[in-house]
């Protein structure tokens, strides 16, 4: 089980605009991280547009770690394969299998949910947590940055409001105001192609029994098709051309039964039609302001990645708020946010959902993102694959071409160890609220491991259980049939720092001082991180 950091930090609120996913996410992350913060939405209520149907793997354990996955899959449809048809044949083209990643992580599939079904099962953990923090009906009308802090003002129905912060987190959309007020311009365009989102209510469990997945992307030149089973509804999203106008209700019906075929009871219950972007800020962070979501990328929601991809930013920014916070890193930590994510934003989901786009119309050219084998496929659809650019070096990727051994950057596995007293421990709860340094030695010989100090712990990693005279036995976690040091690709007498966020920081041979060296430089100043011995 993970647990929330146990003290609330005495600081001012970070203060989050907008409470959408990725706002309410954040607050979520705050909250764990043992952050005050007060949440702002400029509306009267969550949003009711029927958005953003699935959420990816990623995102699942980012709510495994802020503590709301069980209350989101509880409301949710599982899906552990993603149909890829071609439409005119029938033809069955090689499906994503998310089973495959069943020993990488506790969520081996993706889940269909509706954007607003699930803001309120966010709403509703941070006012158990922290009642009277979301504010609805507080439009930002201004904000200032202060020696120390951002002091923000709101109109509200009880007239206009100031309130003091620590940092503003700007989650408030693709017209962000925020950004506007900064200045901040945008790369990219706004495409003039359409896609239009139908809901239709209709049985095709047991009345019009179908066998359909319950997430498939049939491909066709004319006009291709993405079916969402949803909780309440099934969904269809097909495209429009810009100079069409919108179909009528008679037409989508007509639409959908070329489809589906003849149907009892079907009733169309929502129509949406929104525009193809491809928007990415210039600047993530100005001082004491984060942009985030939408407001810092504003990416096609094609193979899902326009929330998920924020929902990277709520996973990113938290834990280094926390981390400065406590007095445990230099505010240059926070560089690292902006520097790591824009370009998986804007070169990585982006560019992959035009890729993906163009893809279901048939156009031919490689897409790297569905290259490699099935494994790795599965990784890049469920945004596992994700390696972040934590040495400032440029090589980052959001795609994955093969299972070869872990690299500086990438995601660690959720793998299952042994702690000292026999009991199954997953990796990720280990690193919830930690950095972690995983010595791959052998635990007979009595390594030596520095102790643990405030933010960083040190493990030993062994396929031999731990003597019980050695000392080592709290410290050391049982890698049976030495699976996970395989998996990882590294030779024995080898260290591995993962970061909170389950990123790998630094994998070296192992060295006297080495994880302390590489700890603080990476928490003092900008980050650094290796592949090979970092001299002292």
């Amino acid at each position: 089980m993970n647990k929330p950091h146990k003290t609330k930090l005495e600081m001012k609120p970070v203060l989050i605009a907008g409470a959408g996913p990725v706002g309410l996410t954040t607050a979520l992350g705050l909250s764990f991280y043992g952050l005050p913060f007060q949440l702002f939405e400029e509306d009267a209520g969550l949003s009711s547009d029927t958005k953003a149907g699935t959420v990816l793997t990623r995102t699942l354990e980012a709510f495994r770690r802020y503590g709301v996955a069980d209350r989101v899959l509880a409301k949710a449809l599982r899906v552990d394969e993603i149909g890829d048809v071609e439409r005119a044949t029938g033809t069955a083209r090689p499906s994503v299998r998310a089973d495959l990643l069943a020993d990488e992580t506790r969520y081996p599939f993706v889940i269909n949910m509706p954007q607003h079904h699930l803001e309120p099962i966010l709403h509703q953990a941070l006012n158990e947590k922290h009642p009277g923090q979301v504010h609805l009906r507080h439009k930002l009308t201004q904000f200032r940055e202060t020696a120390h802090g951002v002091v923000a003002s709101f109109d509200t129905p009880h007239g206009p409001r100031e309130i003091e912060g620590s940092y503003l987190l700007a989650c408030d959309g693709g017209r962000s105001f925020i950004r506007g007020e900064l200045g901040i311009p945008v790369e990219g365009e706004s495409l003039d192609v359409l896609t239009i989102l139908v809901d239709v209510k209709v049985d095709l469990d047991v009345r019009n029994p179908r066998d359909y997945p319950y997430l498939a992307y049939f491909a066709d030149p004319a006009e291709w098709m993405i079916l969402v089973r949803q909780p309440h509804c099934w969904r269809f999203l097909f495209p429009l051309a810009a100079n069409r106008p919108e179909p009528t209700r008679e037409e989508f019906r007509e639409k959908i039964l070329r489809f589906i075929g003849p149907v009892e009871d079907m009733e169309i219950i929502n129509t949406i039609v929104y525009r193809i972007h491809h928007r990415i800020a210039v600047e993530w962070r100005r001082g004491r302001v984060f942009l985030m979501g939408d407001a810092a990328h504003l990416i096609t929601p094609m193979w899902a990645l326009g929330l998920n991809t924020g929902i990277l930013d709520a996973i990113s920014l938290p834990w280094r708020l926390a981390w400065v916070a406590r007095g445990l890193a230099d505010a240059s930590l926070l560089d690292g946010y902006a520097r790591e994510q824009r370009p998986v934003a804007a070169h990585g989901s982006g560019e992959m959902a035009e890729a993906a786009r163009k893809y279901m119309l048939g156009q031919n050219e490689a897409i790297r993102a569905m290259s490699g084998g099935a494994f790795a496929n599965a990784l890049t659809r469920t945004m596992l694959g994700v390696r972040l650019d934590v040495d400032q070096s440029g090589d980052w990727s959001m795609v994955r071409t093969e299972a070869g051994p872990l690299r500086v950057g990438e995601r660690v596995p959720d793998v299952t160890l042994h702690d000292g007293f026999g009991r199954p421990v997953r990796l990720h709860d280990l690193v919830d609220d930690s950095f972690v340094a995983l010595y791959f030695t052998d635990v007979r010989r009595r390594p030596t491991v520095p102790a643990d100090t405030p933010g960083l712990k040190h493990l030993i990693v062994s396929r031999r259980d731990a003597p019980l005279d050695s000392g080592l036995r709290e410290r050391s976690l049982f890698d049976v049939g030495d699976r996970f040091r395989q998996r990882a690709g590294c030779e024995p007498d080898t260290v591995m720092l993962v970061r909170p966020d389950d990123h790998i920081a630094a994998i070296a041979p192992m060295r006297e001082g080495l994880i302390e060296d590489l700890y603080r430089r990476i928490t003092r100043s900008p980050a650094v991180a290796t592949n090979e011995t970092v001299d002292a």
